[in-house]
């Protein structure tokens, strides 16, 4: 039976969030701990998803957005609509059955809930396809993060399932 559980990074224990990511991200991916780990989960909300009380799957939402910066990945000015999305990661023995999906609509619904117009991540993009499907459009030109081509996505309002509203 797959559940989800919300955490709020400045208050809850993240060990098994940290725990997909770490296999994920640092093991299969070969990415630094210092770039996984990059100090802002204590201003976020993450998600896990369990199966059988096995946690497999993970994401993130910043809720309290760098306002006035710059994204890296865009170039935009980050404003108090923008909701950024990440770490984003299912276990490989868990791909492809839609937990992804689940945890990315999850956080998309605690955006909306804080009054967040637009969800913005930065998508490796290996992972475009994905979620285009989950209605995010590409934006701006290709761009290297921790060694990983990456394009940057937005998503506005609502919540689209497969590309359907």
């Amino acid at each position: 039976m797959i559940t989800m559980q919300f955490f709020f990074g400045e208050t809850d224990d993240l060990t098994d969030a940290h725990a997909i990511r770490r296999t994920v991200f640092i093991e299969e991916q070969a990415i630094s701990e210092t770039e996984e780990y990059d100090g802002t989960d204590s201003a976020c909300i993450h998600v896990v998803a369990y199966e059988d009380d096995i946690p497999v799957s993970t994401g993130r939402v910043m809720i309290n957005p760098p306002v006035g910066t710059i994204d890296l990945g865009s170039g935009e000015t980050i404003t108090h609509d923008d909701y950024i999305i990440g770490r984003v990661a299912t276990l490989k023995s868990h791909r492809g059955k839609g937990l992804g999906n689940a945890v990315v609509e999850s956080l998309i619904k605690s955006c909306i809930v804080m009054g967040g117009n637009r969800q913005i991540l930065h998508a490796q993009t290996s992972a475009r396809d994905f979620y285009e499907s989950i209605g995010f459009t590409a934006y701006g030109k290709a761009f290297d993060e921790a060694g990983i081509p990456h394009i940057a996505m937005e998503h506005f309002g609502g919540i689209e399932c497969g590309g359907k509203k």
